[in-house]
Protein backbone atom coordinates (compact mmCIF):
# COMPACT_ATOMS: atom_id res chain seq x y z
CA UNK A 1 0.00 0.00 0.00
CA UNK A 2 2.50 2.46 0.71
CA UNK A 3 4.80 1.47 -1.83
CA UNK A 4 1.56 2.18 -4.36
CA UNK A 5 0.90 5.62 -2.77
CA UNK A 6 4.03 6.63 -3.37
CA UNK A 7 4.35 5.62 -6.95
CA UNK A 8 0.70 7.30 -7.61
CA UNK A 9 2.16 10.81 -5.92
CA UNK A 10 5.45 10.62 -8.09
CA UNK A 11 3.13 9.84 -10.97
CA UNK A 12 1.01 13.42 -10.00
CA UNK A 13 3.99 14.72 -9.52
CA UNK A 14 5.41 14.26 -12.92
CA UNK A 15 2.14 14.89 -14.90
CA UNK A 16 1.89 18.54 -12.80
CA UNK A 17 5.57 19.33 -13.53
CA UNK A 18 4.70 19.38 -17.29
CA UNK A 19 1.88 22.37 -16.16
CA UNK A 20 4.10 25.33 -15.11
CA UNK A 21 4.68 27.57 -17.00
CA UNK A 22 8.01 28.25 -18.43
CA UNK A 23 9.71 31.63 -18.14
CA UNK A 24 9.10 33.99 -21.39
CA UNK A 25 11.98 36.59 -22.91
CA UNK A 26 11.88 38.76 -25.59
CA UNK A 27 14.51 37.19 -27.45
CA UNK A 28 13.35 37.98 -30.83
CA UNK A 29 14.60 39.36 -33.53
CA UNK A 30 15.85 42.87 -33.15
CA UNK A 31 16.58 45.63 -35.79
CA UNK A 32 17.36 48.82 -35.43
CA UNK A 33 17.20 49.56 -38.94
CA UNK A 34 14.51 51.53 -40.57
CA UNK A 35 12.17 49.40 -43.07
CA UNK A 36 13.25 51.59 -46.40
CA UNK A 37 16.82 51.08 -45.66
CA UNK A 38 16.55 47.47 -47.15
CA UNK A 39 18.67 44.38 -47.37
CA UNK A 40 21.53 43.42 -48.73
CA UNK A 41 20.21 40.12 -50.48
CA UNK A 42 19.67 39.97 -54.67
CA UNK A 43 16.29 40.61 -56.35
CA UNK A 44 13.96 38.02 -55.00
CA UNK A 45 14.12 39.88 -51.53
CA UNK A 46 14.07 43.64 -53.35
CA UNK A 47 11.14 44.94 -55.48
CA UNK A 48 12.21 45.76 -59.18
CA UNK A 49 13.12 49.11 -59.52
CA UNK A 50 12.76 50.22 -56.00
CA UNK A 51 16.15 51.96 -54.51
CA UNK A 52 17.49 50.74 -51.14
CA UNK A 53 17.80 53.62 -48.85
CA UNK A 54 15.52 55.95 -50.78
CA UNK A 55 12.47 56.86 -48.75
CA UNK A 56 10.01 58.51 -50.97
CA UNK A 57 10.80 55.11 -53.31
CA UNK A 58 10.04 52.27 -50.63
CA UNK A 59 6.92 54.66 -49.33
CA UNK A 60 5.65 54.78 -52.84
CA UNK A 61 5.81 51.01 -53.61
CA UNK A 62 4.41 50.27 -50.63
CA UNK A 63 1.29 52.30 -51.48
CA UNK A 64 1.02 50.72 -54.88
CA UNK A 65 1.64 47.42 -53.21
CA UNK A 66 -1.28 47.93 -50.89
CA UNK A 67 -3.69 49.28 -53.58
CA UNK A 68 -3.20 46.42 -56.36
CA UNK A 69 -2.72 43.86 -53.85
CA UNK A 70 -4.15 43.92 -50.52
CA UNK A 71 -7.35 46.30 -51.20
CA UNK A 72 -10.25 43.60 -51.72
CA UNK A 73 -12.53 46.39 -52.62
CA UNK A 74 -10.46 46.77 -56.08
CA UNK A 75 -10.48 43.01 -56.36
CA UNK A 76 -14.49 42.90 -56.08
CA UNK A 77 -14.99 45.47 -58.72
Amino acid sequence: MNRSAVLIASLALLSFAGCAEREQTANGIRSDAQPFVGTSRPEPFMAAGWKAGDRASWEQHMKVRTQGGQNEYVKIE
